[in-house]
């Protein structure tokens, strides 16, 4: 099968599962495509396991027993291929014999999987939710036929099936309103990965992983540095780790990690805020992530930070401040909204600790739209690293290309346009590692020392020295996102006080 044949039947098992009841929507049909290319692509993967523990005189004990193996049930609903014609033969089940196998008897096996990280990858799939399945058990023969014929054992598949999954994501980022929470453009992941530069024996964490864009991303960067079994097995256990707080965007990502490589990585589902960060046990070396903004969290969740916010933004720069292992060189890059960079209050009062603590070397500032179209806050990159405190600190502005006024869903965002921010920051590295002259200011580029920015009151937003004075009124993207910060502390307040109103009626009732 060429790649463009295989891409296209993969598109065509979309548009089938869109005509579908129950998987009219996008956000419906890409999970019903991740559980099925997930069964497709372990069972094809435990045949090579098998194949290679027999080559090495070892056992190898698949985790499906036939009946639930891919290749069985599959069989039993297409009918066997010839190799020769690849013609299917009669199947052994009538069409509708296949909805109640997937339904009471594959999925509730696959839901308790436990007894390896394998298995309870398999489980965390399955259980917790209702899985999208066809309505129409027609739809869902051709969907598994189509799947079936992708070959997982061939590396040129797998690529071809991991690029055609990304753009799904990315469609799916840009065709859903809440698909913005877990989608980030692949330029600024690479640009931050090529920044943090993990390195194979590092520990990899996102606390907010969505789709695991920053993990694969990550995975891609340090695999190069792979040269045996024992880094393979540090690359698949003992490196990534993510936390995801809602059950589809999990799923996405661990797909993600699965068709690029990372057969078990620690992905959890759960509320990254809930856990107190006083009592953290677990660290990693590094920390890349893309954090939900503008939402609020309940009093009870404030409880885990000593600086206490109700803002979501505030609240994952603590916790990434307590996750990074308290070691020379573990380091983040993480996404923040521009409010972040000059809001005072208690966002002033963590910035402080921030520049005390660690060494804040570089601040991106992203142009308008680079999120687009789910989101048009402005947006900056942050990259810090132990030990502190900051002395100086380099700011780039990224610009926007000439001939347009900001990035949009018809312009977006690309690797091309970090081409001088990657320029700029290996001449500051190579100057903070000894290795090379101060750097010199550029049209985009300047450096802070943190006398300044603490006497600033810790305003940490871009305030480019070398534009002329008629192009330093803020951009309107910025004058929207005070206001948007502004109405939600507004907001707050109201909520705050709709409470205490309430808790006096009720008091009030049980008096009278």
């Amino acid at each position: 099968m060429s790649r463009e044949q295989l891409a296209n039947d993969i598109w065509r098992a979309c548009d089938i599962m869109r005509r579908d009841n129950n998987c009219g929507g996008i956000m419906e049909y890409v999970e019903h495509l991740t559980w099925v290319l997930f069964l497709k692509f372990l069972d094809e993967q435990e045949t090579i396991f098998e194949a290679e523990a027999g080559i090495a005189g070892r056992t190898y004990t698949r985790v499906f027993s036939d009946q639930y193996r891919w290749s069985h049930w599959v069989t039993q609903a297409l009918g066997e291929k010839d190799p020769t014609t690849g013609r299917r033969k009669s199947p052994q089940w009538i069409a509708d014999g296949l909805l109640p196998f997937v339904h009471g008897t594959l999925f509730p096996h696959l839901r308790p999987l436990s007894g390896s990280p394998e298995r309870e990858v398999i489980a965390g799939v399955f259980s917790e939710r209702n899985v999208v399945v066809c309505a129409s058990p027609y739809n869902l023969k051709d969907v598994l036929e189509i799947v079936d014929n992708i070959d997982f054992k061939n590396p040129d598949d797998i690529h071809i099936v991991s690029h055609v999954y990304e753009g799904l994501l990315q469609r799916l980022g840009n065709e859903n309103k809440m698909a913005g929470e877990f989608y980030t453009p692949r330029s600024v992941i690479r640009f931050i990965v090529h920044v943090v530069n993990p390195v194979l024996g590092e520990t990899v964490y996102d606390p907010a992983c969505g789709s695991a864009g920053f993990l694969t991303e990550a995975y891609e960067h340090m695999r190069k540095a792979e040269k045996s079994r024992k880094d393979y097995e540090t690359l698949q256990r003992k490196t990534f780790f993510g936390q995801e707080k809602k059950s589809v965007p999990a799923l996405l990502g661990l797909m993600n990690l699965v068709l690029h490589g990372v057969m078990t990585p620690d992905l959890r589902r759960r509320n990254t805020l809930e856990e107190n960060i006083r009592n953290i046990s677990e660290r990693f070396d590094i920390v890349v992530t893309n954090p939900p903004f503008g939402g609020t969290e309940n009093t009870q969740i404030q409880q885990n930070f000593p600086v206490k916010s109700n803002a979501t933004e505030l609240l994952f720069i603590e916790h990434i401040m307590k996750k990074l292992k308290p070691r020379d060189g573990a380091r983040c890059g993480v996404v923040v909204p521009e409010w972040t960079l000059f809001r005072g209050g208690v966002f002033a009062t963590v910035k402080a600790d921030l520049l005390r603590d660690f060494n804040l070397h570089m601040i991106v500032s992203l142009p308008p739209g680079t999120f687009a179209p789910y989101s048009d806050v402005k947006t900056g990159l942050l990259f810090c690293e132990r030990p502190g405190p900051t002395k100086e600190t380099l700011y780039y502005e990224l610009p926007v290309p000439e001939g347009l006024k900001k990035f949009s869903k018809g312009s977006p965002i690309a690797d091309e346009h970090f081409a001088e921010a990657r320029e700029v920051w290996q001449r500051w590295d190579a100057y903070r590692r000894g290795k090379g002259p101060r750097p010199e200011p550029t049209a985009n580029s300047w450096i802070e020392t943190s006398g300044i920015l603490a006497a600033r009151g810790y305003d940490l937003s871009t305030k480019n020295p070398n534009r002329p004075e008629s192009e330093k009124l803020p951009h309107p993207a910025e004058l929207t996102a005070t206001l948007l910060e502004r109405n939600r502390e507004l907001h707050a307040i109201l909520e705050n006080l709709h409470v205490m109103l309430s808790n006096g009626n009720e008091e009030a009732s049980e008096v009278s």
